[in-house]
């Protein structure tokens, strides 16, 4: 069932996962070592700042990140540590995809979300999501966990979320009756293991078969 809370929501991540314990899911750790892909339909480039902004139908890939929307601003600093920000058209919100690391034969997971501006911190390694912002977790094809708000926060090397559902005015002031809202499935509880056998029992079982002895009282040939 879902449940609601008012201003901010905090938890790790792996809290809200539905999968056995051997086989927890990260973030793909080796992301954030990837080069930036960028498709645009323009791009204006400043050396000085070391900023690129790209804009019309934006996809940006990085490793298993994927970015889209309508522009992108992109910073690299003196440490090379790259940047990006992603903002929607009007009515429209941007779109971030990110893969998850499992266990061999596990099913793949995905985490997904959507907001009209989405904020990628290479030196933390963190996304912001601001303004209708959702965030979903995929097993597979299928939806395991949900969160929407104002704000969503995601930390790829802490695998730490939290979720902030007072929203914005454009003065910065808060406004009234933001709320969080989450919906994360159950976690499947590990399958009974066989009850052993009771001491006596596998003695017995091993045991030597004894033979049959003569009745008693029977007569002698």
């Amino acid at each position: 069932m879902p449940f609601l809370m008012n201003r901010l929501f905090t938890l790790p991540f792996l809290a809200c996962l539905a999968v056995a314990p051997f086989t927890l899911a990260h973030a793909e750790k080796a992301d954030r070592q990837q080069p930036m892909n960028i498709e645009a339909d323009a791009l204006r480039h400043d050396e000085l700042q070391q900023t690129s902004v790209f804009t019309g139908r934006v996809v940006l890939t990085k490793g298993s990140i994927v970015l889209r929307g309508e522009r992108l601003e992109v910073r690299q600093d003196a440490e090379g540590h790259q940047s990006g920000t992603v903002t929607a058209a009007s009515g429209q919100r941007a779109f971030f995809r990110q893969k998850r690391d499992t266990a061999p034969g596990a099913p793949e997971e995905f985490v997904e979300g959507e907001s009209e501006r989405i904020e990628y911190n290479g030196r933390t390694d963190t996304v912001r999501l601001l303004r209708r912002a959702e965030l979903r977790r995929y097993q597979g094809s299928r939806v395991q966990d949900e969160l929407s708000g104002a704000v969503i926060v995601y930390n790829n090397l802490t695998d730490v979320f939290s979720v902030d559902g007072q929203a914005t005015k454009p003065d910065g002031s808060a406004a009234p009756g933001g709320r969080v809202r989450a919906i994360l499935a159950p976690k499947p509880t590990a399958a009974a293991a066989p009850t052993p056998p009771a001491a006596g029992a596998a003695n017995a079982a091993s045991a030597t078969p004894l033979r049959a002895s003569p009745a008693l009282g029977s007569p002698k040939p």
